[in-house]
């Protein structure tokens, strides 16, 4: 008889909850989008309210309502979350403030307590299975960044100077657990509030970068994965932490497993909501919120490669390092319209990851010969296409639309017995679409790629003289 999983993947922008079966078939799927980010002061970025959970409680009970299967047949709930927030949460597990983005300059920065009301530090993971189970345990591999947690033995560390160097006591902490580990049971109060059933265990998964690249069958040290979602980054298998210049190492989402990552694009995916924002408004936030993106395709898919002279500089955020680097759109002369904006946009995606990924293959010492794509951007019709012809390897595309939400779902699945192990349920609900490969474009794309070093690094002067 059939069983099922639910997945939760909250990501940037949206929160996608998919019901899924032990063959990897989405029975049922939803998605809530994300209020705009909250500025309350310079260089904060919060999500409003409590905005995080009332989109996955939203998203789940749109995804059962449309489940036409047998609820008592939903055997776990993978839990998946946004990666380097945090949050500071009261005694009994209230937001103590809104819920601090990966855009915060404070996720950065050891804590600093000026809230008596904080008892408990922990990431949006870790609020969210409080939320669902009532315990406070997250999954180890969700803590990257500011955080006293030990590469190699994923567990809190051993040495008393992370806990003063991070301002982070360990009582102020969560207990851990690895993906796949049990986080707790849906309470009562969650599965009114969500629509899951009573009782359900809820298991660990990663951060959403490394779930997504579980649930894209990412394997082999030759696959590069270019997840193109806000954040955009480009991710291969690597066998322990360390890092160098050119890249740095993540959790992965199997327990001791790690994932190489190169330099990314701060704000990436988002420049194309930003852009569908300027035409459509902010007001649509279900399942219809990224059709102009479809109609934008279409309409860029007529244009020759490089924009007709339109080109675009994607820093609309700027490092920590680099605090005047500005993003930039130039090459207008007259005829150029909306689709040329957003073609520019995704070839500079394309041109500037396609860089990235080669710099961290360099320094890993390694030769991709294929390139995975995930994420919002891999729904475009042009972009795999794209990246191919910049990168002159052949992209595949996860099989499934939400590889994170996959990924969700294969920790679950082998966290409640669905299948005995990572292997079976990986090659059983994993799968990835045929290669695109370079098409005639590629000599092209390649002068073009080139000509957007030059244009990066002479906007990255510029801003810099503006700033003076």
């Amino acid at each position: 008889m059939t069983s099922y999983v639910v997945a939760i993947d909250n990501g940037s922008q949206s929160t996608k909850v998919l019901v899924v079966d032990e063959h990897g078939t989405v029975h049922a799927s939803a998605r809530v989008g994300l209020l705009p980010y909250a500025h309350p002061a310079p260089g904060r970025a919060v999500h409003p309210g409590d905005d995080v959970w009332d989109s996955i409680r939203q998203a789940c009970r749109i995804a059962l309502d449309r489940f036409t299967g047998d609820r008592d047949r939903i055997v776990g709930v993978g839990l998946c979350t946004i990666r380097f927030c945090r949050a500071l949460l009261t005694a009994d597990g209230e937001l103590a403030e809104p819920l601090l983005s990966w855009m915060d300059e404070r996720v950065g920065r050891p804590y600093e307590r000026d809230d008596e009301r904080v008892r408990w530090l922990t990431t949006s993971s870790g609020y969210v299975s409080h939320r669902l189970t009532g315990r406070f345990v997250d999954t180890a591999a969700n803590y990257q960044g500011v955080w006293p947690i030990d590469q190699e033995t994923w567990r809190w560390s051993a040495d008393a100077d992370a806990y003063t160097s991070t301002g982070m006591p360990r009582e102020l902490l969560f207990d851990l657990v690895d993906p796949g580990d049990l986080l707790g049971e849906v309470t009562a109060a969650a599965a009114e509030a969500t629509g899951l059933p009573a009782g359900v265990p809820v298991f660990a998964t990663a951060n959403d970068k490394a779930v997504e690249a579980l649930g894209a069958g990412l394997a082999r040290p030759d696959q590069l994965l270019l997840s193109l979602g806000t954040y955009i980054s480009s991710m291969t298998v690597t066998d322990a932490p360390g890092g160098g210049d050119r890249h740095w190492v993540n959790f992965g989402s199997r327990p001791r497993q790690y994932l190489a990552e190169s330099a990314g694009i701060r704000r990436g995916m988002w420049t194309i909501s930003w852009l569908r924002s300027l035409l459509d408004g902010d007001g649509i936030r279900d399942d219809a919120m990224y059709d102009l993106e479809g109609v934008l395709d279409r309409e860029a898919e007529q244009l020759p490669p490089g924009s007709e002279g339109v080109r675009a500089v994607l820093d609309w955020l700027a490092p920590a390092d680099e605090p005047t680097r500005r993003g930039a759109l130039l090459g207008f002369s007259g005829p150029q319209g909306r689709a040329h904006i957003y073609r520019a946009l995704l070839e500079a995606i394309a041109f500037e990851m396609a860089d990235n990924g080669e710099d961290m293959a360099t320094e890993l010492g390694r030769r991709f010969t294929e390139v995975i794509v995930t994420g919002g951007g891999a729904r475009s019709r042009i972009l795999p296409q794209i990246v191919a012809d910049s990168t002159g390897l052949p992209v595949r595309r996860a099989d499934v639309d939400d590889a994170a939400g996959l990924g969700a779902a294969v920790c679950a699945a082998v966290g409640s017995g669905m299948h005995d192990g990572w292997e079976s349920a990986l090659a059983a609900m994993v799968r990835l679409g045929e290669p695109l490969a370079p098409s005639a474009h590629a000599d092209e794309y390649r002068r073009l790629r080139v000509e957007h070093r030059r244009v990066r690094a002479g906007i990255r002067a510029l801003s810099a003289d503006l700033a003076g």
